[in-house]
Formats: structure tokens, C-alpha cells, sequence
């Protein structure tokens, strides 16, 4: 399904689920999307539905050569894990400055823990990062899914209740988003969701990486 949506970005929604997924899920995918583009709201301008509670913009770390880590990684050293190349370096600057030109120009920014996540969040220069365990991958531990998407649902729901007018911009992985939100993107995507008061997902747009 291809949906035009504004000068902004024109995106195609391809669900192609990493994992086995029911015709239930894939739908439900389907409906946030389709939800969104039909609720009233334009989101023509992404900096004024940042600045509102009921909108919050999911990142995925920006290119990263290979799949997961490599074996006996250690969080706490960058070099042992999946990081940035040049490419996906330069990746992270352009896409700050894409967020720059539609008017966000300073965000409360939200990290995993993962270097490739945290040098992402650092090169779009929109803030302090701040390192958040409801944003950290499951890829290694797929039974911790629902009971990590359900932290990142509170987390979204308490954030979007004291960040006054603020971007609220969220750095994190493949599996995270696609679990909170439905969609799989790509490195350096982004995902604009409405949620309802308790972080409950209500229709998104995913913005393409620049």
C-alpha cells in the first residue's frame, strides 16, 4: 500500500515481518497506519506534533554493518559490538539535519544503551542523550519481548506526561520498534506515533531515512 501523504516524506508501508506473524498482527500494523493518516491530525509539520503530548518520534540507530553482536560482546565496550561505519555515521548527521529543517531544533533524547544506538542519538546534535533500559534490544533474548514492549509503552506514557512542549525523540532497534509500533524499518528510519495516555499506540508514519 502506498499512501502520499506530504512534501515532507511519501513512504510505502511493506510489512515484511522478520519473525512468523499472524494475518491478525500484520492487519492491526496495517490499521495503526491507515489510523493515522485518517484522524484529523496532518502531519505536514513534524516539529508542531512533536511539540504536543500525544506524539513521540521512534528512531532506529542509524546503519550498523551485519546482524546482532558479535559472540561474548560486552555493553560496556563499544569495539566488542556492532557500531557504526562511516557511512552509518554520516547517516546520523544527515538525519539530524533533516529534523533541523522540518523545525526540531532541541529534543529531550532517549538512548539505548548500545553504542550504535548512542552514537546515533549523538550525531543528530538535537541534545543531551540520556541512557534509558526501556529503549535496550531483546534481539538476544526474544521471551524478554512483551515484558520490554510494555516498559517502553511506560516509559513513552510518563515521558509524553512531564516533557512540556518538547520533541521527545527515542533512539533504539529493529526489534523495539517493530514490536511497540508494527513496521519494519530500515537503519536511520524514523517512526512518528500518536499514543494515547498510556503509551498505547494509535496510528504512526514512518519517515525514510535522508
Amino acid at each position: 500500500m502506498v499512501a502520499s501523504m506530504d512534501p515532507l516524506a511519501e513512504q510505502t508501508i511493506t510489512m515484511t515481518p522478520s519473525r512468523p506473524s499472524t494475518v491478525r498482527a500484520i492487519f492491526r500494523s496495517l490499521l495503526l497506519a491507515v489510523a493515522f493518516f485518517h484522524s484529523g491530525l496532518h502531519a505536514s509539520d513534524l516539529s508542531d506534533l512533536l511539540k504536543s503530548d500525544a506524539y513521540v518520534l521512534l528512531v532506529r540507530h542509524a546503519y550498523a554493518p551485519g546482524v546482532g553482536d558479535p559472540p561474548g560482546y560486552s555493553l560496556e565496550q563499544c569495539e566488542t559490538q556492532r557500531v557504526l561505519n562511516d557511512e552509518g555515521r554520516r547517516q546520523s548527521e544527515r538525519m539530524g539535519l533533516w529534523l533541523r529543517r522540518q523545525g526540531v531544533e532541541r529534543a529531550a533524547v532517549y538512548s539505548s544503551v548500545w553504542c550504535r544506538c548512542q552514537e546515533t542519538a549523538r550525531r543528530l546534535q538535537l541534545g543531551p542523550v540520556t541512557i534509558e533500559p526501556a529503549l535496550a534490544s531483546f534481539f538476544d533474548q526474544p521471551q524478554q519481548a512483551a515484558a520490554q514492549t510494555a516498559r517502553l509503552q511506560a516509559f513513552v506514557a510518563q515521558m509524553l506526561r512531564t516533557k512540556k512542549d518538547q520533541a521527545l525523540i527515542l533512539v533504539t532497534h529493529h526489534v523495539n520498534i517493530r514490536d511497540y509500533l508494527g513496521p519494519d524499518v530500515g537503519s536511520g528510519d524514523m517512526v512518528l506515533a500518536r499514543v494515547d495516555a498510556k503509551g498505547k499506540v494509535l496510528g504512526y508514519k514512518v519517515y525514510p531515512s535522508p
